[in-house]
């Protein structure tokens, strides 16, 4: 099962990859085990990752990325050339850890006290 998206969803995602670089490599080995166990473990910490596949025919590429999303249930975004790119959402429980982990604010110090400001 392959997950819909309507065309505004499909344009917002391609903006948002067009920074991301690829973080997994399809080899000539193809899709194994260990590559769509880590195309899984990826998309359900990024939800929007970018997969280079090093085969040189479009339609093993095309194949590639069907059957990506059909096991892995996610949606294909965009392929361009030897790179595809997949999202499949977060759960909700997901997002919620993702924003609840923040970095702390770090507060500047307070202006240093200089001679001349005594003198005021």
């Amino acid at each position: 099962m392959i997950l819909e998206l309507t065309s505004a969803q499909r344009r917002e995602l391609r903006a948002r990859a067009h920074h991301l670089h690829p973080i997994v490599i399809i080899g000539d080995a193809g899709l194994t085990t260990p590559v769509l166990n880590e195309i899984n473990r990826n998309l359900s910490s990024h939800e929007l990752i970018k997969i280079r596949a090093f085969a040189d025919e479009h339609a093993t590429r095309d194949r590639l990325l069907n059957e990506i999303c059909t096991s892995l249930h996610a949606a294909p975004v965009q392929h361009i050339g030897k790179v595809l790119v997949v999202y499949r959402p977060l759960p909700d429980e997901a997002k919620e850890a993702k924003t609840a982990v923040k970095k702390p604010v770090r507060r500047r110090a307070p202006p240093r006290r200089t001679k001349r400001s005594f003198q005021r």
